[in-house]
């Protein structure tokens, strides 16, 4: 294994946005098609968008509940069938996507926060006892295990092998390192230090992936060799992570701004700043619009190009839970113990759910169906109210 560690480069290579810790990464090619009707990783797929595909009828009616032993943060992975959680129990569960019964489930060392990512056969998930872990996804066995000095809250992600023939497993950890992983062994290709510990998933579009972090900087690294090429100065903790597109990152920070980069130039292009709140829920973007939820209760949309507000929606407590756009609908859940689906258009609430705690967990959105966590220790699918039976029965 090898580490690399850069420290400061010039000011002049970065502006100070007022975040903190996010890590950049030049990727080796570009991502591959995703299924249209899974959910395959947080936010799913690997620019964290927060997007899927088809549309979503409302009403919803609950479907199905499956139990688990402990609170559930992680958000869900759909693929192949299966609904794919960790949970506070220790435990990642394999469960029937149709039916919502227990296909199989995988005891760790410790509470799981990160969510599964779940590639060619294969589920990839870390744990707060400081290890990535790789699974068959069809029976749970033990593919390989890779150990960090700390706990891993954050989701993993991928991207094509510098050789070009495989896959690589990005990462970060509470060690303060970037790792990136073969995902068919498990053996280290390059590790990244930062300043301090890495919480946010990594964001891959156009030629680059993106973490957040606490080391007050944004590292900007070739994928292929963990070399850094650039670093911006930006000076606050980042419990989020960012969504890519276009060269540009969208994030916001543990002290009330959200805020657009632009990634080749290390320049903030705008922030948003409302009120004295954090914003520790991940973006969604669809067309012009920027949708995350902020500790002031509410969720936000803004303008991708210019960060204006077009509306907010208040709930009754901190919005976490990071939004999924289907079609012309966000759903997201609060600490209210409410899932709610609101327009994208003007922020007009179309329906909601009392569960009763709260959802911390971000909503998985696959084929037409919502999956998601909640800290009452349980995963809830909520389906169209007309969807047909047969479709769950298969």
């Amino acid at each position: 294994m090898r580490t690399v560690v850069y420290r400061a480069l010039p000011a002049a290579l970065g502006l100070a946005l007022g975040v903190c810790g996010v890590v950049v990464a030049r990727a080796a090619a570009s991502d591959p098609d995703l299924p249209k009707a899974e959910w395959p990783m947080f936010r799913g797929g690997p620019a964290l968008n927060g997007v899927a595909a088809g549309r979503l009828g409302t009403p919803l009616t609950l479907r199905w509940t499956y139990k688990t032993g402990g609170a559930v943060r992680s958000s869900p992975a759909v693929a192949g069938g299966r609904v794919f959680v960790g949970s506070d129990d220790e435990r990642l569960h394999a469960v029937d996507f149709a039916k919502g019964t227990n296909l199989w489930s995988f005891k760790t060392g410790g509470p799981i926060e990160s969510s599964p990512l779940v590639l060619e056969g294969k589920v990839f998930i870390g744990s707060d006892d400081g290890a990535m872990r790789a699974f068959d996804a069809a029976n749970g066995k033990p593919l390989w295990s890779f150990p960090t000095g700390d706990k891993i809250p954050g989701s993993p992600n991928f991207t094509r092998a510098a050789d070009s023939k495989g896959w690589s497993i990005l990462f970060g950890s509470f060690d303060s390192r970037l790792y990136c992983l073969d995902a068919v062994t498990g053996r280290s290709n390059w590790t990244f230090e930062t300043g301090t510990g890495i919480k946010g998933t990594p964001a891959v579009a156009g030629g680059l992936t993106v973490v957040g972090g606490c080391d007050a900087m944004m590292h900007i690294i070739a994928l292929t060799n963990g070399a850094q090429l650039n670093e911006v100065e930006i000076g606050a903790p980042m419990l989020a992570s960012p969504a890519m597109r276009q060269g540009r990152a969208y994030v916001g920070h543990n002290e009330n701004v959200f805020f657009c980069v632009d990634l080749e130039h290390g320049t903030n292009l705008w922030s948003y700043k409302d009120r004295g709140f954090a914003y520790n829920s991940s973006p969604a973007l669809v067309g012009e619009r920027v949708l995350f939820g902020g500790r002031d209760k509410r969720l936000h949309c803004v303008n991708k190009d210019s960060g204006n507000v077009l509306w907010t929606f208040p709930t009754r407590g901190k919005v976490d839970s990071s939004p999924a756009v289907c079609g012309d609908k966000v759903v997201v859940g609060s600490d209210d113990g409410r899932l709610y689906v609101v327009s994208v258009t003007d922020g007009k609430e179309l329906w909601n759910y009392e569960i009763g705690q709260p959802i911390t967990s971000s909503p998985a959105v696959a084929d037409g169906k919502v999956v998601v966590g909640c800290e009452d220790g349980s995963v809830y699918c909520f389906v169209p109210k007309d969807a047909p039976a047969r479709n769950e029965a298969k």
